[in-house]
């Protein structure tokens, strides 16, 4: 089985499942967050180098407070544990979107968890927190805006590669499979840039209830795709 180097996740279904089984979303969520280590092991017992997970989006603030603040104090709480856990998966984590916004505790806790697994050789584990992907090109623009009055350079030199340079994913591989949980079917502005050529995948599983038997079919599903990158197929 060809399996992907990166997929990336839309974690979505998880009030929904929550209500299905007459809980508050909130308890949705914190199952979400269980499965999130799960998911992130057998992803690199398949094989897989790179997961990116949409876990917070710029548009999540609009819910209502009550849920926001209990989706900061889960985060809160992940953002601690996740040491551990990066140091026993030896997972490296890094975590993209606006950080600036979020609460300096929560920032301090990010950092360190970055800086604690930046030398761990196995899965690479990005999670997306306080991310929309046109703020991220937006954000991107003002560094390179604020580079070039620092220090122009030719106009020339702006290409797909230097443009990439400025968004959070600058050295992370564009992913080669997005899978979406739930049952709907949009990008929800999410990795716009990088999913240009990606294969696309959507269930109707929850997010909560998605397995190590979901994430399998997804990379069969993409191994009966033909990628050909615009290009045609050899006869």
């Amino acid at each position: 089985m060809n399996v992907p180097q990166h997929i990336a996740i839309i974690l979505d279904g998880n009030g929904r499942w929550a209500k299905q089984h007459g809980m508050p979303r909130n308890f949705g969520h914190t199952q979400g967050a269980k499965n999130v280590e799960t998911i992130c092991r057998e992803a690199w017992n398949l094989g897989v180098k790179y997961l990116t997970v949409y876990a917070f989006s710029t548009e999540n603030w609009s819910r209502p407070k009550e849920e926001v603040d209990a989706l900061m104090k889960l985060l809160r709480n992940y953002m601690k544990n996740c040491i551990k856990t990066a140091e026993k998966n030896h997972m490296r984590v890094r975590i993209i979107g606006d950080k600036s916004k979020l609460d300096a505790d929560i920032q301090e806790s990010i950092a360190k968890l970055e800086e604690a697994s930046k030398d761990q050789d196995g899965l690479n584990f990005q999670i997306a927190i306080n991310y929309g992907s046109r703020d991220e090109m937006l954000r991107g623009m003002r560094k390179m805006l604020k580079e070039y009055q620092e220090n122009p350079f030719p106009v020339e030199e702006l290409d797909e590669e230097k443009f990439q340079s400025y968004l959070d994913t600058a050295d992370i591989p564009d992913p080669d499979l997005l899978i979406r949980t739930s049952g709907e079917q949009r990008i929800s502005n999410y990795l716009l840039w990088q999913l240009a050529y990606t294969e696309l995948y959507f269930t109707d599983v929850p997010w909560p209830d998605f397995t190590k038997k979901e994430l399998v079919k997804a990379i069969e599903d993409y191994n009966s795709r033909d990628r050909r990158y615009g290009g045609i197929k050899e006869e």
